[in-house]
């Protein structure tokens, strides 16, 4: 049986919800104080004062705006960068990019949030716990439509692969 769309964007709402911090902001919505705020951040990493910060504290910076980037994402940026010094209307970018990702979580983010949940470190999670999750939390599924999802990856061992779970899910 095919997972609707109108299922997996709930799935994928509730999940995200659980799973990643809410940010009641959007980046195509700044207000002049948001941007100030974001400015003033910045300047505080700016040793030189020349309105710029090192491309290695662009982690940091993120970090201090409530962002928490993994260290291959500080990484890529790093290198898309290049070994300069970044003015705060380069850093704008970077940080709406950083934002997006974090408002869209990730395969892997999705399968990290899952660990919490994998007691014994078996890449699996208690087929009743998920299920309590799913009609509980955030966008509330019922039993069918969880019936529905766990038809796709249930083996009837009381335990799911979240990892297969959350890739079916993305797939839609």
């Amino acid at each position: 049986m095919a997972i609707s769309t109108s299922i997996t964007q709930a799935l994928i709402k509730t999940i995200a919800c659980e799973l990643s911090d809410t940010r009641s902001a959007k980046m195509a919505s700044l207000t002049d104080d948001q941007i100030g705020e974001y400015r003033e951040a910045f300047s505080l990493f700016d040793r030189k004062g020349d309105n710029k910060i090192d491309y290695d504290q662009i982690g940091d910076v993120l970090r201090s705006l409530g962002l928490n980037p993994t260290a291959g994402e500080v990484k890529k940026i790093e290198k898309d960068v290049g070994a300069k010094r970044v003015s705060f209307e380069e850093f704008l970018p970077i940080y709406h990019s950083a934002f997006q990702k974090k408002t869209n979580p990730s395969l892997e983010e999705f399968i990290e949030g899952f660990r919490v949940f994998d007691r014994d470190g078996t890449g699996t999670v208690q087929a009743a716990e998920l299920r309590n999750l799913l009609t509980t939390l955030g966008e509330k599924l019922t039993d069918d439509e969880v019936n529905v999802l766990f038809g796709t990856v249930d083996d009837q061992s009381g335990y799911i692969s979240y990892e297969d779970f959350v890739k079916v899910i993305l797939s839609g």
